[in-house]
């Protein structure tokens, strides 16, 4: 059954909560809704229907709350009805969220109108998880009176009491405010007594609950079961000895991904049709997609023969007319859907063992794939006693299972790994896939301790090969960066450094911080952190890296390591480097330079022109020589057969000049070919050249390209339509 939580948050919206603290230069309620939407866009990202939010605004200007005919109950209101949160209920939220002018309401009274309507939405006798989130600066005024009884109303529904305050006390953390109000000071003290009453309470300050939001949340999993029946060895229907144990899969190990994105196109503002524009909506809208500002994107596919008759060469075809087919050397085998059924194979439901394999004769590095977990079938003494004496045999006689698996009818055959494991309370057998013999690559590599000869000889002692020296240097630094007690626990004495428990894909949690920014903040460029946990382990330890520099220099020194010259850029930087016999072997080759680009050789002797031009003239005039073999190709071309090779010189033309900065002629031979293409002026028509060029990433240079280009991205998309005049 799925997990349900109903929470309720109060914000204090009161005047004082406009104001800046401590040096900060956002003000408290800023600083301290950053911790509150973070949980709510954490429950709407979820998508939970079980999963109910309220939002409770204490101190506000208006009173609008279920109990205000009662006297204590002013300045509160409910600015979001516990329910399930959406993106479009978040929007709305945004908009109640700023500070009033008022300094009057009770935090107390808020908490009881907040466990009211969880009273109501969460009735104690459904299983729900409660809780009442309270974030204040404690400035306004707070009834004690009756918090005995209060508290027995939270502790009888179950409810988590969380009161987190803006610059509370917080000896744990480290943390007290100097010149504290004695209005807050005592207000503290009354809720930290309230919050002491609870059976499950929380008392703690907001930076704290700030700080931790940059912690990365890992995502509870409930277990996942993959398989439910008999594992055999030997077949039970021919063989008495054969044995049969029912047991349960389920994973242990699952690769994590980041939030999927779906693509959906922006709505015009004029007549509410889709743009040309495309954005990619996160799961944090889910079916909200299709509303709003964005529409849903459907995919068309055609699909194409050649055609020497038709419009390009090439003509449409219907799906249904396809026939699947195998290709069988240069040749396509065709498959009838009737015959369909011979290329797959039939299975039926299977876990069974083949046979058995020495633990030190396996080798780990053949691990495919997740590993999951064998335990027998809950509530059967006898199936648990049957797995736990092969758990035990295996485990004496140190060797591993191998098992053929098909986790239901018709599905594909897997090879399993079983390895027992036994602990004082728990036995089970894990399992990791193997590859089939098909899977496996056999690759020979030359030895990294000698060098052979053509002969046959063999050489200790070779250029390619490490000296002592070398060697030596080698061990020295591995040394010397052992992180196996780099780290300290939380007693201070040595630990691992970079433990796996401390580590995080930084690609799916930093898409998740992306995604809550965004869905609050929809203007603001979102910015990542250059540190926190995600980034600890980007960079080796400074420290580690200190203590490693004599060992650092000694491997360089060895090595004899010399830093690599930056690649040149642009016209300045196109010299090439001398080479070591001093000759110069550009005066040697050009002294007879060509001129003219000839189309048999074009691209050597335009890049050989290019290298040795002087000024602009020379580079255009090579540019121009270019441009008519380009031509040339395409006007000579029979159907498509000379496309290619256009395509590759109109390629090396455009990078070499981008290179040169001087997109402008290359965009301006560009807008020649389209004239010329469009009006048939190159041999007929062209024009799925023209589309080819696009698909190639071959036009127009924009100003993403070259800083010296004047056409934007949206011009150079507008450009490649090859429409009539």
């Amino acid at each position: 059954m799925a997990d349900k939580e109903a929470t309720v948050y109060i914000v204090d919206l009161g005047s004082s909560m406009g104001e800046c603290h401590n040096g900060r230069v956002e003000s408290d309620l800023d600083w301290s809704m950053r911790y509150i939407w973070d949980k709510i866009c954490t429950t709407v990202a979820a998508s939970r229907k079980t999963w109910l939010v309220g939002v409770l605004g204490l101190r506000t200007d208006n009173t609008s709350n279920p109990l205000q005919e009662n006297d204590g109950y002013e300045n509160i209101s409910v600015l979001q009805e516990i329910g399930p949160m959406t993106m479009t209920s978040l929007k709305e939220l945004q908009g109640s969220i700023k500070a009033s002018e008022s300094m009057s309401g009770d935090a107390i009274s808020a908490i009881i109108v907040a466990t009211d309507m969880i009273g109501k939405a969460a009735p104690k006798r459904l299983k729900f998880k409660r809780r009442i989130i309270l974030v204040t600066d404690a400035q306004g005024p707070i009834d004690s009176d009756d918090f005995d009884d209060i508290s027995n109303q939270i502790n009888d529904l179950g409810i988590e009491l969380i009161i987190i305050g803006v610059d509370f006390d917080d000896p744990d953390y480290g943390f007290k405010e100097e010149d504290k109000p004695s209005i807050k000071a005592n207000n503290e003290k009354l809720l930290q007594s309230l919050v002491d009453k609870c059976e499950n309470g929380v008392f703690g300050t907001i930076a704290q609950a700030v700080e931790e939001l940059e912690m990365p949340r890992v995502k509870p999993v409930k277990p996942y079961k993959t398989y439910d029946g008999p594992l055999t060895l030997g077949d039970p229907s021919l063989y008495e000895s054969a044995i049969s144990i029912n047991v349960e899969r389920y994973f242990k190990t699952k690769q994590a991904r980041p939030v999927a994105a779906s693509t959906v196109v922006v709505k015009s503002e004029t007549d509410g049709g889709p743009s040309q524009s495309t954005q990619t909506l996160d799961d944090m809208d889910g079916i909200e997609a299709t509303g709003g500002n964005f529409a849903a994107v459907k995919n068309a596919r055609t699909y194409r023969v050649n055609d020497p008759d038709a419009p390009g060469g090439k003509k449409d075809v219907e799906f249904e007319s396809l026939a699947k087919g195998y290709e069988y050397g240069r040749t396509a085998v065709h498959i009838s859907e009737s015959e369909y059924n011979i290329t797959k194979l039939e299975t039926v439901k299977d876990f069974s063992i083949i046979g058995f394999i020495p633990m030190d004769k396996y080798e780990p590095v053949i691990n495919m794939g997740e590993a999951c977990v064998i335990m027998a079938r809950k509530f059967s003494e006898k199936d648990e006693l049957t797995l736990s004496a092969l758990i035990h045999t295996l485990y004496e006689v140190e060797s591993y299972a191998v098992a053929r698996f098909v986790a239901k009818d018709t599905k594909e055959p897997q090879l399993l790994l079983l390895m027992p494991s036994i602990e004082p309370d728990f036995e089970c057998l894990y399992d990791v896939p193997l590859p089939f013999a098909e899977d496996v690559r056999t690759y020979q590599f030359p030895p990294l301790d000698k060098v052979i000869t053509i002969t046959g000889g063999v050489l200790t002692k070779h250029r390619l090969l490490p000296t002592d020296d070398l060697s030596q240097a080698m061990s020295d630094y591995v040394d010397a960066m052992d992180i196996s007690t780099l780290g300290t626990d939380d007693e201070g004495n040595p630990a691992e450094y970079a433990a796996i428990d401390d580590t995080y894909s930084p690609i799916i949690h930093r898409v998740n911080q992306a995604i809550r920014f965004r869905a609050v903040h929809s203007d603001e460029p979102f910015e990542a952190p250059t540190g926190g946990v995600l980034m600890r382990y980007a960079q080796p330890s400074q420290d580690l890296i200190k203590k490693a520099k004599s060992e650092i220099d000694a491997l360089i020194e060895a090595a004899d390591v010399k830093k690599v010259p930056p690649k040149a850029k642009g016209k300045r930087a196109r010299e090439a480097n001398k080479p070591m016999s001093g000759l110069d072997v550009d005066a040697l080759l050009g002294q007879n330079k060509r001129t003219k680009i000839s189309a048999d050789n074009a691209i050597p002797e335009f890049k050989q022109a290019l290298n040795s031009s002087e000024d602009v003239k020379q580079i255009e005039e090579a540019a121009k020589q270019m441009g008519e073999v380009i031509r040339s190709i395409i006007a000579s071309s029979t159907g498509d057969s000379g496309y290619d090779r256009a395509l590759e010189n109109l390629g090396v033309m455009r990078g070499e000049l981008i290179a040169l900065e001087e997109p402008g002629l290359y965009n301006s031979f560009l807008e020649d070919l389209k004239e010329k293409v469009r009006d048939e002026k190159l041999g007929g028509d062209r024009k799925l050249l023209w589309w080819k060029l696009g698909k190639s990433g071959l036009g127009l240079v924009t100003d993403r390209e070259s800083d010296i280009s004047t056409v934007t991205q949206t011009a150079a998309e507008e450009f490649q339509r090859l429409s009539k005049k």
